[in-house]
């Protein structure tokens, strides 16, 4: 390889190894825990990042009922969908769906830090969410990666 050429290196699928990193949700806060997932899911943390192939890692949360948000986004924090009829607005406060299932919380936000089109559908694919500490993805040797509380 010439490193003195002013190429740009593009990461084919051959290229890619993908790992399986544990997160543990306890103490966590929402946004910040949700952005780091994000980097960790879209693969922006590798060597070999390219935004149209999906070269992430499989990110697997645990605890998710004991997220934490900060403010007051326990009260005031609302989600928003409308079916595309006359009267079809939903809201759904954060509480509730918190108490609803809280693994919800941590996928919608990830979701929204992702791209918007197929891709991002895909990567979304990537992220598995427990609500207590036991998980099903053992056989795959998953790292613990240890977040210092943000």
């Amino acid at each position: 390889m010439n490193y003195l050429s002013l190429k740009t290196i593009s990461a084919k699928k051959s290229m890619i190894v993908r790992s399986w990193i544990i997160i543990d949700a306890t103490n966590q806060i929402l946004g910040r825990l949700s952005s780091k997932i994000s980097c960790i899911i879209m693969g922006k943390h590798k060597l070999f990042f390219s935004p149209h192939i999906n070269c992430g890692d499989h990110v697997i949360v645990i605890n998710s009922n004991k997220i934490q948000m900060t403010g007051k986004k326990w009260n005031n924090k609302k989600y928003i969908y409308y079916s595309g009829y006359p009267g079809g607005q939903k809201i759904t406060s954060i509480q509730n769906l918190f108490n609803k299932d809280s693994r919800m919380i941590i996928y919608k936000s990830v979701k929204g830090m992702l791209p918007k089109n197929r891709l991002g559908r895909l990567m979304l694919k990537n992220l598995h969410v427990y609500q207590e500490s036991e998980h099903k993805h053992k056989a795959q040797n998953p790292i613990l990666l240890k977040l210092k509380k943000l």
